[in-house]
């Protein structure tokens, strides 16, 4: 390490280069602070060829390196290595090139994902991924963890949004690609891996324009079924909103106690509901929501963009909100259909009253992807040992309901000990072979999305004797 220190002295500016070990607990954890580790060294790079020259120092030194744009991951994605470099793309948040004719905008990867929008709102533009975190989350994140956001129901997630990408692969090369490249789609794979396959330098996102129309509604329930029963309704009756979430009592006292939203008091749960499209389409809509929402005891359609904003702000603040009513929490993110979600959130709330653990329960009830977060004191004995019972049973309930550990946070290091519960040997071998031909020393973000270090001349896991894709000649082993 103290060789590969001084060669990227040599090749970046003094204060690029962190080595203090007080500033570097400033990066020991994401947003996820469950997990932590201090890194080897920092680095703050202001260019892809800096970047492509730090990872080639890597392999120089066979030192591991681990990507990071703003932090707010929330799966222990961008947990660094005590023993390796951790990248920090913060510098580098210009936006580059805004081509409206062609709905494109180029930007690097520490550029905020609110920002995008900000740069073209005046024009009728806007970037759709809409994560909680969006006015601090970065675009270089958003592609490693293939971020969504409320609005994902009806817009989908940042891979369906990302025409091309400069990468600086795992061995130092600056290449990109583009969605229009023939062949495999190497880009696809590329978004939400991770920061596994490399780190994203510049990226092209499309832009979107701006709804004729929106209409939010904030209908409160007394009880989390009501809002339960309203949600499957709604997508019953055809219509696809722009957003629906829900938030149980628990996360609701959290939000109020932080940004004080007030949504109606007393409320079991809230659902926010978001229609957009043409004036008449949302206008048709929104007579039909009132019907279907006839259960709910106050009902509350936003006037303008500021009450439109203040029915959102309890929902974007609930993860960091929560630490008003907690000193510790864990936040999971796993799947179900939505038939699914009454006998799921019936099951976190057995869980909860058996391992003596509240969870408040806030999620994206259109798609069914929960976001329970699991609250505990770290400062009590044995009660974060409980938590990540109760979480990781959460997340065997996804999988039994034929739901997935994940929808938009990632895996990394956090769950990645559940992935062999949703796939077998061959399965993971197979994925990891995606790995190793992007990566075949296995240096960029390793110990993430895996649960054991497998192929690519690492430490074998449980499989013995050959892959079976290898013994076939379908595939190389490095």
């Amino acid at each position: 390490m103290d060789e590969l220190i001084a060669a990227l002295h040599s090749l970046l500016p003094a204060d690029s280069v962190i080595t203090d070990p007080v500033r570097l607990r400033t990066y020991e954890c994401d947003g996820l602070t469950y997990h932590r580790a201090t890194p080897g060294v920092v680095v703050l790079p202001e260019t892809a060829e800096q970047i492509a020259r730090v990872v080639r120092l890597c392999n120089d030194f066979g030192v591991p390196f681990v990507a990071r744009g703003s932090g707010t991951g929330l799966s222990g994605g961008a947990l660094p290595r005590e023993d390796g470099v951790l990248v920090v793309t913060a510098k580098m948040r210009r936006i580059l090139e805004i081509d409206l004719p062609n709905r494109r905008a180029v930007v690097e990867p520490g550029v905020t994902n609110l920002a995008i929008t900000e740069a073209v709102r005046d024009q009728g533009y806007y970037y759709a991924p809409d994560p909680s975190s969006q006015q601090v989350c970065s675009i270089g994140g958003n592609v490693a963890e293939n971020s969504g956001g409320a609005h994902c129901l009806k817009y989908g997630f940042t891979v369906n949004h990302v025409e091309a990408c400069e990468i600086v692969t795992p061995e130092g090369d600056l290449v990109t690609l583009d969605r229009m490249d023939p062949g495999y789609d190497l880009l696809g794979a590329f978004i939400g891996s991770e920061g596994t396959l490399g780190i994203a330098t510049k990226i092209t996102v499309r832009l979107s324009r701006t709804p004729e129309a929106v209409t939010t509604v904030l209908a409160a329930f007394e009880s989390i079924e009501q809002g339960g029963q309203a949600v499957s309704a709604i997508i019953g009756a055809g219509i696809v909103p722009a957003a629906i979430e829900m938030m149980d009592a628990l996360s609701i006292e959290a939000a109020e106690a932080a940004v004080a939203c007030a949504y109606p008091a007393g409320a079991g749960a809230v659902l926010i509901v978001e229609l957009d499209g043409p004036a008449a389409e949302v206008e048709q809509q929104f007579a039909r929501l009132r019907e279907i929402c006839s259960a709910a005891f106050e009902l509350r359609v936003a006037a303008g963009p500021a009450e439109r904003a203040a029915i959102w702000k309890g929902r974007k603040s609930a993860f960091a909100a929560v630490g008003r009513i907690s000193p510790a929490y864990i936040v999971q993110d796993g799947v179900v259909p939505r038939t699914s979600l009454p006998a799921v959130l019936a099951a976190i709330d057995r869980l909860s009253r058996e391992h003596r653990i509240r969870v408040a329960n806030v999620f994206h009830a259109g798609d069914g992807n929960l976001h329970p977060l699991v609250l505990f004191d770290d400062g009590t004995p044995g009660e974060g040992e409980r938590a990540e019972v109760v979480s990781g049973a959460i997340l065997d309930l996804c999988i039994e309901h034929g739901g997935s550990i994940t929808g938009e946070h990632g895996v990394g290091v956090d769950k990645s000990r559940y992935m062999p519960r949703m796939f077998g040997a061959d399965d993971l071998d197979t994925m990891q072979l995606v790995r190793c031909a992007f990566d075949p020393r296995g240096l960029s973000n390793p110990g993430k999305v895996f649960p054991t270090p497998r192929l690519c001349g690492e430490v074998p896991g449980v499989r013995k004797g050959v892959h079976p894709l290898v013994e076939s000649g379908k595939a190389e082993q490095f």
